[in-house]
């Protein structure tokens, strides 16, 4: 089988065409919009929610460990010092119980982490909440279910936009 012959216009195109795909960038594909999408709340994540709960190092007697992270969204750059607010229904109170809230700060970072009693299973399913709610970002509510009630770790991560 043989090649079609190239012609001069043939190359001149080529060349143009590739101009126009590379521009100012020196780019050879087209260029995809960059960045992390921010979280969306979750249905159910506001129940029992509590405005305000205080700062606290851990949320009863413990022995069960929520942890995630928390990013900005577009750059995904850790978040220091954001309050995340924690609760559940535990073998120590239900989730609508005031002692059965608290909420921690994200470290340099954008981790955080509450030593908090054994969550149990509410309406069939063990899960817990978690809230941001301050109006530096949007407001997101997790509602993150555990794959076994028998589990001792939960994580849920936070990708946050600025309000």
């Amino acid at each position: 089988m043989t090649s079609p012959i190239k012609t001069r216009r043939d190359v001149l195109l080529t060349g143009a065409a590739a101009t126009l795909i590379t521009g100012a960038t020196g780019l050879t594909v087209p260029a995809r919009a960059a960045g992390v999408a921010p979280t969306p709340t979750m249905r159910g994540g506001a129940n029992n929610y509590r405005p305000g709960a205080p700062l606290v190092d851990r949320i009863g007697g413990g022995g069960f460990l929520m942890t995630g992270t928390v990013r900005r969204a577009g750059d995904g750059a850790p978040l220091q010092g954001i309050r995340i607010q924690i609760w559940a229904h535990t073998t120590e109170g239900h989730e609508r119980d005031p002692h059965s809230h608290g909420a921690t700060l994200t470290d340099a970072n954008g981790r955080f982490q509450m030593d908090m009693p054994q969550i149990v299973p509410a309406f069939g399913q063990a899960h817990g909440h978690l809230a941001y709610d301050s109006p530096e970002f949007e407001t997101v509510f997790l509602r993150p279910v555990m794959r076994s009630a028998s589990d001792t770790t939960l994580n849920a991560d936070f990708v946050l936009k600025p309000a």
